[in-house]
């Protein structure tokens, strides 16, 4: 058994693999961290705790705490300059998000040709990558809730409307919902243009995250969705 852990921006994945199917799989809030310890009681002892972290000490701290029930101390997944198949060509390799690594070796794992990795969460991360593996660069944008937040925060008359996509829309909730969708549509379609022009033309987007559903249905590409990329590369990492 395998416990995976995807530490990110705003909540704490995590799945229980027997290295041919999950057995369970849950998240929470960082604020509700406390809930790990009673979801954890329940679950089969872990051979192995793989993680990857980009909350900060304060969590990664509290995990550790968690596996110690087990007698286990967690491997926190670092980018390197190679590791499973991805060459970084980050100028420094080690300041690469653990989390867009992850995604990066699960998705080349799931598709050997040039393709962009974005994840829409609390940012969005839209990453180059080519057939051979090599991951070109990439870019970091507020997701989706923080443009919206910012746009409620920095004017006198914008709140937090709720809205919905139109190509025309005719009502404020509806012109800043689909204004933020076509930035970060726009973000990724951007990317694949530059792609394009170094040589390493794709039509596949690998999309992740929990705002992917905003974005899928106005990529002028092949999007191949995937819950959770970051655990995906983590059983990648563990099976290796």
């Amino acid at each position: 058994m395998w416990l995976l852990i995807d530490c990110g921006n705003t909540r704490v994945k995590w799945m229980l693999h027997n290295g041919e199917a999950p057995v369970a799989r849950g998240s929470v809030l960082h604020d509700e961290m406390h809930l790990l310890e009673h979801e954890w009681d329940r679950l089969p002892s872990p051979e192995r705790v793989v993680g990857c972290n980009v909350a900060g000490d304060e969590v990664a701290h509290s995990i550790e705490l968690l596996t110690r029930a087990w007698r286990l101390q967690p491997y926190w997944l670092t980018p390197q300059a190679r590791q499973s198949g991805v060459s970084n060509r980050y100028r420094q390799p080690g300041q690469l998000g653990a989390d867009r690594w992850a995604a990066l070796i699960a998705a080349r794992h799931l598709l050997q040709d040039n393709c962009l990795v974005a994840c829409a969460g609390t940012a969005l991360t839209v990453d180059a990558l080519t057939a051979e593996g090599e991951f070109l660069g990439g870019i970091i944008a507020p997701g989706f809730r923080l443009m919206r937040e910012a746009l409620a925060g920095n004017t006198a008359d914008l709140g937090l409307l709720a809205g919905r996509f139109s190509a025309f829309p005719d009502n404020t909730a509806d012109a800043i919902h689909s204004g933020v969708v076509q930035a970060l549509v726009g973000a990724v379609s951007r990317m694949a243009e530059e792609m394009r022009l170094l040589g390493f033309a794709t039509k596949t987007c690998i999309l992740s995250g929990g705002d992917a559903h905003l974005l899928r249905p106005h990529l002028n590409m092949k999007v191949v969705l995937v819950d959770n990329l970051v655990l995906e590369g983590l059983l990648r990492v563990v099976r290796e």
